[in-house]
């Protein structure tokens, strides 16, 4: 019986080590979800929802177009749904990854492809996106940094008037 107990305590222990080794935490799942609201939200347009998962203390982020690091930056609904108007998106997040690198911070790693443009001008887009996630002081998981590289097809940001404003 002592054997018996005894393996099966070993293998819960293996088990678990290796849940928690492939990166399964609670933090790492609720980022991977945080990830697709976000980009379901702005696949809709749905300014507020962006503009709420974005870090309340500023935001860092590089588009893929070979563009310099953009200032940090704290962007409202409106700075959003200006951003938005006419521009259509519909892409999907590959491969998502989230590691926990510290307490309340999370690392994670995914492609974003699909189609991006403006009216009448559409286009395949991918991208390899990096972002860093932090718990805030209200225990919400907001996006704090973001960088895009591109990725085969030619897929980078498409410049727009709205990069070049302050």
């Amino acid at each position: 019986m002592k054997v018996v107990l005894h393996g099966l305590l070993s293998v819960t222990l293996l088990l678990s080590t290796l849940v928690f080794a492939d990166g399964h935490t609670p933090s790492e799942a609720t980022v991977k979800t945080a990830i697709e609201t976000y980009w379901e939200a702005r696949n809709t347009s749905d300014a507020e929802t962006v503009a709420a998962m974005e870090s309340q203390t500023g935001f860092f982020g590089t588009n893929s177009d070979g563009s310099f690091h953009k200032p940090m930056s704290t962007a409202s609904a409106d700075d959003w749904e200006k951003n938005m108007v006419g521009n259509n998106a519909n892409l999907r997040v590959v491969y998502p990854e989230a590691t926990e690198i510290a307490d309340g911070v999370v690392y994670a790693r995914y492609y974003a492809e699909g189609v991006v443009g403006t009216d009448g001008n559409v286009s395949p887009y991918r991208t390899r996106v990096t972002s860093v996630w932090l718990k805030e002081s209200d225990g919400e998981w907001r996006v704090k940094s973001m960088h895009f590289s591109p990725a085969n097809y030619g897929g980078t940001h498409k410049t727009q008037s709205s990069d070049f404003d302050d």
